[in-house]
């Protein structure tokens, strides 16, 4: 297969879910699925599906536990330079402790504490959004392989 008809498949497939993220939102109002960090997760999950940055206990751990270091922080310590910097290594050394690393979950603690998120943050849009990008991920790459196949 080409490279141009794979990249075709790949965007299509990061349109299918980012949209898909973001029009649930229009549909459900009070639901929050998107945010900034599943754009670089996409060009992972759809552009690489074979990277281990890309594989779904790296994209949904890696970002759930990101999210709960940023969350903590913004909750129980404060939001200066200093904790957001140490919040960002906390969090590297997070996911290369649990071998969950996915270097766009790397932005979570910096987007929550910014943001001044709390613990629903985790469930919408962190877990249930990760779930979604993974699954539509796990789908457009069976179409990948059933068609490199024919």
């Amino acid at each position: 297969m080409n490279k141009f008809y794979l990249a075709l498949l790949s965007g299509t497939g990061a349109a299918i879910a980012i949209g898909i993220l973001a029009f649930s939102e229009t549909v459900q109002t009070d639901l929050v699925l998107l945010m900034a960090p599943f754009g670089a997760s996409a060009v992972l999950v759809f552009g690489l599906p074979e990277s281990p940055l890309a594989q779904p206990k790296n994209v949904i751990l890696g970002h759930l536990l990101t999210a709960f270091i940023g969350v903590f922080f913004a909750e129980f310590i404060a939001v200066t330079p200093f904790t957001l910097a140490i919040a960002s290594g906390l969090a590297v050394t997070a996911m290369l402790l649990t071998h969950t690393t996915h270097p766009p979950a790397g932005a979570n603690p910096l987007l929550i504490m910014l943001t001044g998120q709390s613990w629903g943050f985790l469930f919408t849009p962190v877990l249930l959004g990760a779930i979604i990008l993974v699954v539509i991920g796990q789908i457009i790459r069976k179409a990948h392989i059933s068609l490199a196949m024919t």
